[in-house]
């Protein structure tokens, strides 16, 4: 274990050194201030509307489906970033063949690989989503009542992405890793939306495809169940049921022992992948 966290810290280390989490932190704050100005610019309009029965638990739950969009979506990219080049990336360039020889094997490498990628998206989308919920709050002076669930769930997505991340890069060079998983992300989420489309229309073909995509990326689902516990109950709540990108559907405690499952998946197979690589 002691192995897992120094390959980790080295990471996290070389992140730093090229001022990776330093642009994410400014670019972070800028949003959040843009965040805020939003809001306030929103109320300061239309508060009058906020204050009837129907509107007011709308447009804090509108809001924080735009903010877990993004927020998973920022999240996700500094997890593919952070991870593209684990493997074949660092591989191509010297740096992973001294550390799997001497002193740690392959698979402590990916492990301290993930382990990083992963404490850093997920906190990322932790402290930001936190953030938007807080400054909803404020603002508006009102949540929807399941707004904190919101978090979890998010997170989870970021750590599924970094799993994929890790075992494409495995087998593709950096560029091609970043490239293939931003697309899967944006696959994953267009599938959500016309499955959303199809079940407004009736075309089950399209639901079929969304919830197929779900389970093939389940940051996707993750995503979806997010956007279920901020849908405010009555007949205006499907106002916020359908996100930027995909609509909103519950997952259950099964989309949990999935996702867990398709972690451990991606882990193991990558791990695999590369203990057959020849290097």
């Amino acid at each position: 274990m002691s192995d897992v966290l120094i390959i980790a810290r080295l990471a996290l280390q070389e992140a730093v050194r090229r001022r990776v989490l330093t642009v994410v932190a400014v670019l972070t704050l800028a949003s959040s201030v843009l965040y805020l100005v939003g809001c306030l610019s929103l109320k300061h309009h239309v508060g009058g509307l906020l204050e009837t029965e129907t509107l007011k638990p709308i447009v804090p739950a509108t809001l924080l489906g735009l903010a877990s969009f993004s927020t998973l979506f920022l999240g996700s990219v500094l997890a593919v970033f952070l991870t593209a080049s684990a493997v074949r990336g660092d591989a191509d360039r010297g740096l992973v063949q001294p550390l799997v020889v001497r002193p740690v094997g392959r698979g402590v490498y990916l492990a301290g690989r993930v382990l990083a990628a992963s404490v850093v998206s997920g906190g990322y989308v932790l402290i930001v989503s936190v953030a938007s919920i807080v400054t909803t709050r404020a603002v508006f002076s009102n949540l929807p009542p399941s707004a904190w669930q919101v978090i979890p769930r998010l997170v989870a997505g970021a750590i599924v992405v970094t799993a994929l991340t890790l075992l494409v890069s495995c087998m593709f060079s950096t560029v091609a890793t970043g490239i293939s998983v931003l697309m899967a992300y944006g696959a994953g989420l267009i599938a959500g939306l016309l499955g959303e489309i199809g079940k407004q229309l009736g075309a089950t073909t399209l639901t079929h495809i969304a919830k197929v995509v779900s389970w093939a990326l389940p940051f996707e689902a993750m995503y979806r169940d997010a956007l279920a516990k901020l849908s405010p109950g009555g007949p205006l709540g499907a106002l916020v049921q359908l996100g930027p990108l995909g609509g909103a559907s519950g997952g259950g405690v099964w989309l949990w022992v999935y996702a867990a499952a398709y972690v451990v998946g991606c882990g193991a197979l990558a791990s695999n992948i590369f203990g057959r690589a020849d290097l």
